[in-house]
């Protein structure tokens, strides 16, 4: 059963979170980074890039001693201040399309994220989660949520209603058009009926955030082991989270580019082609695909579409049926040669929102060869895969909502 706690964040002043709060450091290019950092000294990017002070480039240990000071530094000019006492965070998001997202910001558990309450559908890094392991024994925060779901729960989801029917802590709109709310529940009542809940639901799922929680299990042993007096209540068991019901998340598809046709000629690659896929020449007309096993391709000015034989393609298991999987089995790795989907150069990704459009334009300007359009996967699917123990390929799924660094951090 699922440990989901209240904690007492540490969180921007009312007056301040808009300036503090940003995308994932990664998210940006250096150009913008630094002109966030030129002309807003309250930014979240202060804290996770401090050479930017010293006009240096900063890695390993020495960048990290420096992220832990400008943090503290944050609390000490009171940019930041932090919770009496523990409660939960009803976080909301409405984007530019006016698609919303509800859920509730809490502790989840790293002992539960190592019995597989906490579910995973993705394979990790070793050498990722050692280095943010280390990252985070040094900073002793976290900004950036792990994002759960939980199948839709109807006493979880009277309390956001309720909640939100109040007016909101934070309230402020981004950039890029996202309106951003955050409520606080402090009441023990309402905190009680939540932990219960959440304690009644067997398996939530982790749809982003893979790293930052086995990462977060490694520092808790970590800790565990130089701590005599461990009790299993300490901060370090537990890592922030932000839980939306099934039902709020939303799964795009990451699109295939290829830089060549591993030395076959249009025509070879095409009759390789025929004998996974019945194929129909669509013209310069943009197509996608409309169901599970369809796929797009395009290719020389041209839209083809790709239906999978069946009677050919055998789906043994969940992953199996993941058109991810399919278009890797099928084509990138016996035919184009791509065996490793993480290290290849010869293979980018382009998210859903991005648009078929995208794939079409980056074939056109010659970077790449040929592209693959995928239809999305469903929560569904992605349950089953973890449910079986299963792991997706890598950019098998672009998952939001995505939340904003800096709005509350969970220490330990």
């Amino acid at each position: 059963m699922a440990k989901i706690h209240p904690f007492k964040a540490i969180r921007p002043t009312r007056d301040k979170v808009n300036l503090v709060a940003s995308r994932s450091y990664q998210s940006y290019t250096s150009f913008e980074r630094d002109s966030r950092m030129d002309y807003n000294p309250y930014s979240f990017l202060h804290i996770v890039n401090p050479g930017y002070k010293y006009h240096k480039e900063i890695s390993g240990e020495e960048r990290y001693k420096l992220v832990r000071n400008r943090y503290l530094e944050f609390k000490e000019d009171e940019i930041f201040m932090q919770e009496d006492s523990p409660c939960y965070y009803v976080y909301k998001i409405v984007n530019r399309e006016q698609e919303s997202f509800c859920g509730i910001i809490a502790a989840a558990s790293t002992e539960d994220y190592h019995n597989d309450v906490i579910k995973k559908h993705e394979d990790t890094l070793q050498d990722r989660e050692s280095t943010f392991k280390e990252y985070l024994k040094t900073v002793g925060f976290n900004a950036e949520p792990v994002l759960l779901t939980y199948p839709d729960n109807d006493s979880i989801s009277k309390i956001i209603s309720e909640t939100v029917g109040a007016r909101a802590e934070y309230e402020f709109t981004t950039t890029n058009r996202d309106t951003h709310y955050l409520w606080k529940i402090e009441d023990q009542k309402s905190i009680s009926e939540i932990q219960d809940a959440f304690s009644s639901i067997k398996t939530v799922y982790i749809a982003d955030g893979h790293h930052r929680s086995a990462s977060s299990y490694l520092l808790s042993q970590d800790l565990k082991e130089n701590n005599p007096e461990h009790n299993g209540n300490e901060a370090y068991n537990f890592f922030m989270s932000y839980l939306i019901p099934e039902s709020d998340l939303k799964i795009y598809e990451f699109n295939r580019l290829v830089k060549d046709l591993n030395g076959l000629s249009k025509e070879e690659f095409l009759i390789k082609l025929d004998e996974w896929f019945r194929i129909e020449n669509r013209g310069p007309e943009v197509y996608r695909p409309s169901k599970p096993h369809h796929f797009s391709m395009y290719i020389d000015d041209e839209f083809y579409s790709l239906y999978l034989r069946k009677t050919t393609y055998e789906f043994t298991d969940a992953l199996e049926e993941l058109d991810a999987q399919i278009l890797y089995k099928t084509v990138l790795k016996p035919i184009l040669g791509i065996e490793d989907l993480r290290t290849d150069t010869r293979i980018e990704y382009s998210h859903g929102k991005n648009g078929i459009v995208k794939v079409k334009s980056d074939v056109d300007n010659g970077e790449y060869k040929v592209g693959f359009g995928l239809f999305p996967a469903s929560v569904e699917q992605v349950k089953k895969i973890a449910d079986e123990g299963l792991k997706m390929p890598p950019k098998s799924t672009y998952i939001e909502p995505k939340l904003r660094s800096g709005i509350t951090i969970y220490e330990f």
